[in-house]
């Protein structure tokens, strides 16, 4: 029984130790949500404040990708696609290596980008853009969604038709004009038989 006796005595005095700070935890709960409140209305004071008071933007760096470029003085070739889609290239006498494009109603920079093939690539990463030019035609696509945007675009050079290669009579071999000339006679007919 003394094992029982021990259990309980422990019992007490755990309650009665625990007693003090559950209390002390409720009071002291109370005033920190007040606590709480107080600041919460100082911030929105501070917000107001600063919301008064709003520091001049600062200027954003520039972006050659993102910004539209300045096409005064630029070569412009406009080309018509499928689907009644127009593309507005300019490009500077002095600047290979990049081009302005219009494509809808924003003006987009695109840089020129190597190609072994030798079409012309130009590309804005910052968009997605690719154009893609080869002699028969052009093509906008749209790298970030992995899909065309104008295809089979064509400038006034490139509508019109076709001219048919000239033959050059140079290139063909010359056969000589003695052979062609000359008829060859027909077999004599022999009076042996």
């Amino acid at each position: 029984m003394s094992i029982l006796k021990l259990i309980a005595a422990c019992a007490a005095a755990c309650t009665l130790a625990c007693a003090p700070a559950a209390h002390a935890a409720v009071d002291t709960a109370k005033p920190k949500a007040e606590a709480k409140k107080k600041p919460a209305a100082k911030k929105s004071e501070a917000k107001k404040a600063k919301s008064k008071a709003k520091p001049a933007p600062v200027p954003a760096a520039p972006d050659p990708e993102a910004d539209e470029p300045d096409v005064l003085g630029s070569a412009v070739v406009d080309y018509d696609c499928e689907l009644g889609n127009k593309v507005t290239i300019y490009q500077n006498a002095g600047d290979d290596s990049h081009v302005a494009l219009r494509w809808k109603t924003r003006l987009h920079r695109l840089t020129r980008v190597a190609t072994t093939t030798g079409a012309q690539r130009f590309e804005n990463k910052h968009y997605g853009l690719i154009w893609i030019g080869i002699p028969a035609k052009g093509m906008l696509l749209d790298s970030k969604k992995n899909r065309q945007l104008a295809n089979e675009c064509r400038n006034a050079e490139q509508l019109k038709p076709a001219e048919p290669p000239a033959i050059i009579e140079a290139a063909a071999p010359a056969a000589p004009a003695t052979s062609a000339a000359v008829p060859v006679p027909p077999a004599a007919p022999s009076g042996q038989m």
